[in-house]
């Protein structure tokens, strides 16, 4: 049964004198409990799951049978080098639905009814994180088995799939956080999408996603060899196919989490904001 404080704090979620601990239980779980939400509406809507990997399916099979025969990557089969950018491309256009869910709940007046909830405030935002995490894991899941139905193949093993996997989750984590500052500043669905599609597009094509930097212009390799989608792909790579990592996994770990950080700070701020 959820009772509403006689004195609530302006942002945490206990009245002044509750215990740490007490609000570290209580911000845990409502987080879970507005994960659980968002998670059930998803279920509710399946379509969306579907169109969210629908495109990153197509992708593949045209980059691999269309396009494929045309783009030469030496000492690697080429479906090989494509499926760590359409992972990191899958997550990357899939931290819209952060964006556009956050604007339709702002829109709708949900996050005013949170307000007026007994509840911890960083629980709205990190519940929609985590409910956007468990949705982008099964997209990449997803999008895995395509690319062994179509011929892709790990180089080290399942601990280099493993690995690569736990970058793209940490590197989708830390988006969401961005898209959720978009989503709370815009606060229109629609809007949310057309604001974050063409930042997408340029990520993820001015990187290292599809062919190698090398083949691009010099401005637009200089672009692209210094952003975290490169920095996320390089890394994949170098785990999937048995080369030394360790660089390259320490760069996409420091890009993930020092986007993650000021992207929570922004979203935090932009909550604040709306509250008032």
């Amino acid at each position: 049964m959820i009772t509403l404080p006689a004195s609530p704090s302006p942002w945490l979620d206990l009245a002044p004198g509750a215990s740490s601990s007490n609000r570290v239980v209580t911000a845990v779980t409502d987080t879970l409990a507005v994960c659980g939400r968002n998670l059930r509406v998803l279920s509710r809507s399946p379509q969306a799951l579907v169109f969210a990997t629908v495109q990153p399916v197509m992708f593949v099979l045209l980059f691999r049978y269309a396009f494929g025969g045309a783009i030469h990557v030496p000492g690697v089969p080429y479906v090989d080098y494509l499926m760590p950018g359409i992972f990191a491309q899958a997550v990357a256009f899939g931290a819209m639905g952060t964006a556009v869910g956050l604007a339709y709940d702002a829109k709708s007046g949900l996050m005013e009814r949170f307000r007026t909830l007994a509840m911890s405030r960083t629980a709205v935002l990190a519940g929609r994180t985590l409910a956007d995490l468990v949705r982008n894991i099964a997209v990449v899941v997803v999008m895995a088995g395509v690319g062994f139905a179509v011929g892709f193949r790990t180089h080290a093993g399942a601990g280099g799939l493993l690995g690569a996997l736990l970058l793209v989750t940490l590197f989708a984590y830390a988006l969401s956080w961005g898209f959720v500052a978009l989503g709370l500043v815009v606060a229109d669905p629609e809007a949310a999408q057309g604001a974050g599609v063409p930042v997408m597009f340029l990520l993820v094509f001015s990187s290292a996603a599809f062919v190698p930097l090398s083949t691009m212009p010099g401005w637009l390799h200089v672009i692209g060899a210094h952003q975290p989608v490169t920095a996320l792909v390089d890394a994949e790579r170098a785990l999937l196919l048995g080369r030394p990592a360790a660089g390259d996994v320490m760069s996409s770990v420091a890009w993930s989490v020092g986007l993650l950080a000021g992207f929570a700070v922004l979203a935090t701020l932009a909550y604040r904001r709306t509250a008032r």
